[in-house]
């Protein structure tokens, strides 16, 4: 079903196309939850660090396959927008060529590295072997999670999200049966949650490949898999700036992570498991990026410049109320979130403090979440990169760095360290949105 986006209430559009995909985010990211929750019921503090360190890895790998596909989601986009719907199929061919060819490196790399990068991140030598492990089942599910997303790509830039929520809800439900069956009854710790994740990764590429064929909206022929050099660089121009911005962000995180383990496993776990709560609320603001990115290039492409523009700060007001509502009730909460995942005091004492300050951070980046979508759908999400390296390299993990040699009895000052990071991309985005806007008025 093709959803018309560049018509109609904005707010609506926005609600309807991000709500499924939000959704959709929560339930994935609920994978790796659910495994830290149900290793933590059955295992110890190796354990949970294990699953945390591992997750926070294919976390890692996740998000660089999404921002990859953004290409084929703004250019599906366009499309439909201008209503050049033959050039559909060929859109679709080509990024699945590319992408597979990219997933099956990027596996084979990952396997042969795996020990290497759990060295590097310092992992507490009591989760070393179980970290190695639950990694090198997931790296086997990463050509069907590249697949999945490319299926779901083509859906929102079809302007359609809720199909793609429906085949993570379903395996998600399989997810979580599956880590109590491996985790609880065969006892197999985090080995046994990486093996139920797999599975699950599988049963929701087999499900969205159903549903595609029988949407039967695009046409994908044998000739559509030819890749067309002019078509892959327009995929890419858009893809690989988001998947590096992407990139470098989780290369923050997992700095962060290398920062926490090399200070003892209670705060190697705290982190681990405030980073996952901080995934799951990252989940606004990454579908804000989505759905600005989706609505605004439908609106680019049907030449209705100014409706994009209203959809960019609708959705940055969505954002800055959910991280304000967010900041304010953590600061409430924050031991009982904790305690879901771990009994152990000291763990919730640090997860505690590292959460109230790291919070606030969901509100900066919403800001320049939104204006990463804007920038995506003008096929200049170069710019998302630039600003998100710049931040992470000068203020987001020399802070955080810096706060664990300066306060090294509490996680507080370190939360508090990201939000320098964020404030900088969004002074960058304001400049930078204003300059694009004063060119294109004079243009026109």
């Amino acid at each position: 079903m093709v959803q018309n986006l560049y018509e109609g209430n904005i707010l609506k559009n926005l609600l309807r196309f991000s709500i499924p995909f939000l959704i959709a985010n929560f339930l994935q990211t609920l994978y790796g939850m659910v495994d830290l929750i149900v290793v933590g019921q059955f295992t110890h503090a190796a354990g949970i660090t294990a699953v945390a360190v591992g997750s926070q890895v294919m976390h890692f790998v996740t998000v660089i396959l999404v921002g990859l596909t953004m290409g084929t989601t703004v250019l599906i986009a366009k499309g439909i927008g201008g209503k050049k719907e033959k050039i559909l199929g060929l859109i679709l061919g080509n990024s699945s060529t590319i992408f597979a060819i990219i997933s099956v490196i990027f596996t084979l790399v990952l396997l042969i590295s795996v020990n290497h990068l759990v060295g590097l991140l310092s992992t507490p030598k009591e989760a070393f072997q179980d970290t190695v492990k639950y990694l090198f089942i997931s790296y086997l599910g990463i050509p069907f999670i590249t697949g999945f997303n490319i299926i779901a790509a083509t859906f929102r830039g079809l302007g359609d999200t809720k199909r793609p929520m429906y085949f993570v809800t379903a395996s998600c439900v399989l997810n979580i049966l599956l880590d109590y069956v491996m985790v609880g009854f065969f006892k197999l710790g985090p080995v046994g949650a990486a093996l139920a994740t797999f599975l699950s990764q599988i049963f929701c590429l087999v499900l969205a490949i159903k549903a595609f064929k029988q949407n039967g909206k695009i046409k994908v022929k044998k000739h559509h898999f030819k890749i067309k050099k002019a078509l892959w660089l327009s995929i890419l121009k858009i893809g690989l700036p988001v998947a590096f911005q992407e990139g470098f962000i989780q290369v923050s995180f997992l700095f962060i992570t290398w920062i926490a383990n090399s200070r003892g496993l209670e705060i190697a776990a705290a982190v681990g498991i405030v980073e996952k709560i901080i995934c799951f609320l990252f989940l606004l603001p990454s579908a804000m990026l989505a759905s600005v990115s989706a609505i605004c290039a439908q609106n680019i492409g049907a030449e209705k410049f100014d409706r994009s523009r209203k959809t960019l700060f609708c959705a940055i007001g969505v954002a800055v109320a959910f991280g304000l509502f967010c900041g304010i009730l953590f600061q409430f909460i924050s031991p009982t979130v904790i305690g879901f995942f771990t009994k152990d005091t000291e763990v919730i004492k640090f997860g505690s403090e590292y959460l109230r300050a790291y919070v606030f951070d969901c509100l900066v980046a919403g800001i320049h979440f939104c204006f990463s979508g804007y920038f995506c759908a003008w096929g200049l999400s170069i710019v998302s990169f630039i600003h998100n390296a710049i931040s992470i390299v000068t203020f987001r993990v020399p802070g955080a760095y810096l706060a664990s040699v300066w306060f090294p009895d509490t996680l507080f000052p370190m939360g508090i360290a990201t939000l320098s990071g964020s404030l900088l991309s969004v002074i960058i985005c304001v400049i930078v949105y204003i300059v694009i806007e004063k060119k294109r008025v004079k243009i026109s």
